[in-house]
């Protein structure tokens, strides 16, 4: 079997989390295998150029230093990676440790990954291999994370992207929907074409009928030339038509009309034009509610709907608020030279944040603190007044706190440890595990106030009933009556 780039790890989710984000590092040539049938994918396979190696067998997540021995012996000169569990470094005899290219820790990071298959892709130029080129950084944005929503969007992409099926992205402005729809073009057939985009709510009523189809020399006032409109320049590729909500009732009909026909004429022109493009469409309206107030024609809905993917709110998959703050800080000292870091205090703070403008206004914050606070590390204190007063109350002094814990533990016994410290200690934390625990914690608490109904929760903790649900799953958590249903 030829492959690129290979998986063995006989821990069957890690290594398809792997596969998926390694794909859409650029790496389309992606093979999982396991301890007991990897050799069939390395042996005589000229287009091998990085194994990824991770729970063998019986040693676990211990170092497989058989395995190594035998990758080597078959493929010497391709690069191993070691995978890693989190705070779980292998150790490795010298002579093994100098054969590895390196490690990657699970949970995954984009920003470890990235450039590690860079360095990948560079050494295949060097050896004549063909490797694709590099990415824009742009189509990671609002990807990033662990959360089972943001999980699911990629699935997603990963299934719709190789069809001609109309793709409608719902979700709230900042959302990063135009990133979605760059990457579902990134892994069609129709890569090789352009991407064009248009915003229908950004262009005059009068001239987007221009805009999209063209207009020939004189069909109106001030067309002094003819002019090529998008869905000509976007022939073999993808169209995105962002905020389709707002496009006129007028032009509606009319982009009804070339969907159903494929085809389109010039302002000012009887010629008919092939359609040769992907639609994918954007809205951040509900376009159900528009068809009842006769805002929006239901059968362009029905066309447009076939296969719709919905952005989450950052509010609503606020465990991923880490990653995506890591990865904005790896960007910025990549593209800006400029490094910077967060205080837990101040991370609590955002954690508490609603996010109306989601992952555009964080990444909005982040290059303004890089600005502030350039080479230096961002406290509560440094952060704009609106952030700040979301933020929890600091915890008091150790001893208080060892006073106060007691009785709320022994009130019940499900209830996770959640207690703040008031400064990073010395060996460090597992931050990932550390909001983790204080999120199940501020549910039990939302829970127990809420008497149980879960929808009374979801409103003081300021988040949809039905994303509550999917956390105390997640988390475990349950009623008194062992029901999550209201």
């Amino acid at each position: 079997m030829k492959t690129a780039l290979l998986v063995i790890d006989d821990d069957p989710a890690r290594a398809d989390e792997l596969c998926l984000l390694l794909r859409f590092l650029e790496e389309v040539d992606v093979t999982r295998a396991e301890s007991s049938n990897w050799r069939a994918c390395v042996e005589n396979n000229a287009d091998l150029r990085g194994i990824f190696l991770g729970r063998y067998g019986a040693t676990g997540d211990q170092p497989p230093i058989d395995a190594i021995q035998a990758i080597r012996a078959l493929a010497p000169r391709v690069t191993l990676i070691l995978i890693e569990a989190a705070n779980q470094p292998r150790r490795l005899p010298a002579t093994l440790e100098a054969s590895c290219g390196g490690h990657v820790s699970h949970p995954f990071r984009y920003s470890q990954l990235g450039p590690m298959v860079a360095r990948l892709q560079a050494g295949a130029s060097r050896d004549g291999r063909n490797a694709p080129g590099r990415r824009n950084a742009e189509l990671f944005r609002s990807l990033i994370g662990h959360s089972p929503a943001i999980v699911r969007v990629r699935e997603l992409i990963q299934r719709v992207a190789p069809s001609e099926s109309t793709v409608m992205i719902l979700g709230e402005s900042g959302t990063g929907k135009e990133v979605v729809a760059r990457n579902i073009h990134y892994f069609s057939s129709r890569s090789q074409g352009p991407f064009v985009p248009v915003n229908c709510g950004a262009i005059p009523d009068n001239l987007l009928e221009s805009e999209l189809f063209g207009h020939e020399k004189g069909s109106f006032t001030g067309a002094i030339s003819a002019r090529r409109g998008r869905f000509e320049l976007a022939r073999g590729g993808t169209l995105f038509l962002d905020e389709i909500g707002d496009m006129p009732l007028n032009m509606q009909v009319k982009l009804l009309r070339v969907l159903q026909e494929r085809t389109f004429e010039r302002v000012g022109s009887d010629r008919s034009l092939e359609a040769d493009v992907r639609v994918v469409t954007a809205t951040h309206r509900d376009l159900e509610e528009l068809i009842k107030t006769g805002g929006f024609r239901e059968d362009l809905y029905y066309r447009l709907n076939v296969f719709p993917i919905e952005m989450p709110a950052l509010r609503d998959r606020i465990e991923d608020l880490p990653l995506l703050v890591d990865e904005l800080i790896e960007r910025m000292a990549h593209e800006q030279g400029v490094r910077i870091n967060l205080s837990p205090a101040a991370l609590r703070g955002l954690n508490h944040y609603p996010w109306p403008g989601n992952v555009r206004e964080l990444a909005n914050l982040m290059e303004r603190l890089a600005i502030l606070k350039p080479g230096g590390q961002v406290e509560l204190g440094d952060l704009p007044a609106k952030f700040r007063i979301h933020a929890p109350a600091e915890p008091p002094p150790a001893a208080a706190t060892a006073a106060t814990v007691e009785p709320v533990a022994a009130g019940g016994a499900n209830r996770p440890p959640a207690a703040e410290p008031t400064g990073l200690p010395p060996d460090g934390l597992d931050l990932r595990q550390y909001i983790t625990d204080l999120e199940s914690s501020l549910i039990q608490t939302a829970l127990e106030e809420a008497n149980g109904v879960v929808a009374h929760a979801a409103s003081l903790l300021k988040m949809r009933r039905t994303t509550l649900v999917e956390k105390m799953r997640k988390y475990n958590i349950r009623r008194g009556d062992d029901d999550t249903g209201d």
